[in-house]
């Protein structure tokens, strides 16, 4: 296929070569030949641009010659400008060789598909911009096996989504040499989404429901039986009862709540929300549940009012609600748990050590770091985690060993709810504490906790959440720091 373009390009100018060659062995006298020489190489010359050129065209054409010229009706829209108009990503791909894998050129591409995969606006290698295997292989199908395909890949990143690429053969110039395929992609992330969160769902509520479930009906036989004359026995009964319907209700809440937070995870928020206000909320809302347990709320923020960030509001209100009551759950009597709200902080001075014998570890990065984030740290007093719990801490339905619920009960997916929430905002989520020294005849785990040494005196334990919310750029440091303390 590519030896007959060889042919035309060099065939003339081996012509006028040899006659060159011819002229020079000649005997002088002969004029004749010398205006002979030219013409032929001027001939040969015009011929190779030629087909140059019709090469060139083959390869990367300036635009597609049939749709462009094709319109819909008489004056209305070119094809060109109702593909540019289709939400989903579509383009038009040539080829040449089979063999010549990088040769695979984006000839035409929508909006759509160059906002989803970066695509410049003059074409350019589709290797360049879709390197899945499974999408360049139906590509070469559609273009040299005349086939239609379909193939789903995956682009992973801080946000995964899933997508369906539809391959198509499209007509050519007879006897052209360029091949030409329509590329059809669609994004099928809410769907797979959606059919995650049903089977995470049922699985999960069948799971931890389990548990309630059998202690209720075990209760209800034995008031049903023996018990049900003990007036004693029955209130106690109730009352476990009642706690545990509670838990199953709060559990059920946040199944639901991380179901919705996942599936529209890949979506950026688009409001505002001021974070020193959510902590104020918040801290309002713990007050009275702070009091009757004996522990203190420290706010440590900028005035309200005096910086919006572009994120979901009742989405960071719940970050900093999980936090908190996570930190009350575990915060001794007489402690007091701190709230910090910070602006201009890099993720840098965000995670940057505080205690140098503290175990620390991030537990969710952004796959583009920001210049700079507004940064909330919920810190208490509490009996702290262990180095070799902390990157277990996002999980569903996980509890550290020793310390299931503290003294109040909980599902387990408070702080899966904050790290999908982060997530979805393009920030960041990060833990330090020091835990209790443990015992010494443990071989298997680090005898001080966070600590590879023995502590001199007493350990003073902590635990400190870190979330991290991007902004759009850098605000002016506030002069004033507002400190609000409640018993």
């Amino acid at each position: 296929m590519a030896a007959q373009p060889r042919k035309r390009i060099f065939l003339p100018l081996v012509l006028g070569l040899l006659v060159l060659i011819a002229l020079a062995l000649m005997a002088p006298g002969a004029q004749w030949l010398v205006w002979v020489a030219v013409g032929v190489l001027a001939v040969s010359l015009f011929m190779t641009y030629s087909e140059l050129q019709r090469l060139k065209n083959a390869v990367v054409p300036d635009a597609l010659p049939v749709p462009e010229r094709t319109r819909v009706q008489p004056e209305g829209p070119s094809f060109q400008e109702v593909l540019r108009a289709i939400p989903d990503p579509v383009m038009i791909v040539s080829g040449i060789e089979p063999n010549d894998i990088a040769g695979r050129w984006i000839v035409f591409a929508n909006k759509a598909a160059v906002e989803a995969f970066g695509i410049a606006k003059e074409g350019g290698l589709l290797v360049s911009s879709l390197r899945y295997p499974e999408v360049l292989e139906a590509v070469d199908e559609a273009l040299f096996g005349n086939m239609e395909r379909d193939t789903v890949f995956e682009t992973s990143g801080a946000q995964d989504k899933f997508w369906r690429a539809w391959t198509s053969p499209l007509p050519v110039a007879e006897g052209g040499l360029r091949r030409l395929a329509l590329l059809v992609i669609r994004d099928e992330t809410d769907i797979r989404r959606i059919e995650r969160m049903r089977a995470d769902f049922l699985a999960n509520a069948s799971h931890e429901l389990r548990t309630p479930l059998a202690s209720l009906t075990g209760f209800i036989e034995t008031l049903r039986g023996h018990a049900k004359d003990d007036i004693k026995a029955r209130d106690k009964f109730l009352n476990i009862m009642a706690s545990q319907a509670d838990r199953m209700g709060r559990l059920i809440q946040d199944l639901l709540s991380l179901s919705r937070i996942e599936m529209n995870e890949h979506v950026p928020p688009s409001g505002e929300a001021d974070v020193s206000l959510c902590a104020r909320d918040v801290m309002d809302s713990l007050s009275i549940l702070a009091q009757e347990k004996g522990v203190g709320l420290s706010l440590k923020a900028p005035p309200p009012g005096e910086y919006s960030l572009t994120a979901d509001r009742d989405q960071v209100l719940q970050v900093v609600q999980n936090l908190s009551d996570n930190a009350l759950k575990y915060a001794p009597a007489g402690s007091t748990i701190e709230i910090e709200v910070f602006n201009d902080c890099t993720l840098e001075e965000a995670f940057g050590a505080r205690d140098p014998s503290a175990a620390k570890l991030v537990l969710l990065r952004p796959d583009q770091r920001g210049s700079w984030y507004t940064v909330v740290r919920v810190t208490d007093r509490g009996p702290g985690i262990r180095r070799e719990f902390l990157p277990r801490l996002a999980e569903r339905f996980y509890r550290v060993e020793g310390q299931k619920s503290g003294d109040r009960l909980g599902t387990g997916l408070g702080l899966a709810i904050v790290k999908h929430i982060i997530n979805r905002h393009r920030g960041a989520l990060g833990v330090e504490s020091v835990a209790k020294p443990s015992s010494l005849d443990d071989k298997d785990l680090l005898p001080y906790g966070g600590l590879d040494v023995a502590p001199t005196g007493p350990v003073e334990t902590y635990t400190s959440f870190t979330a991290c919310f991007p902004q759009p750029g850098r605000y002016k440091e506030s002069a004033a720091i507002g400190f609000v303390n409640a018993r």
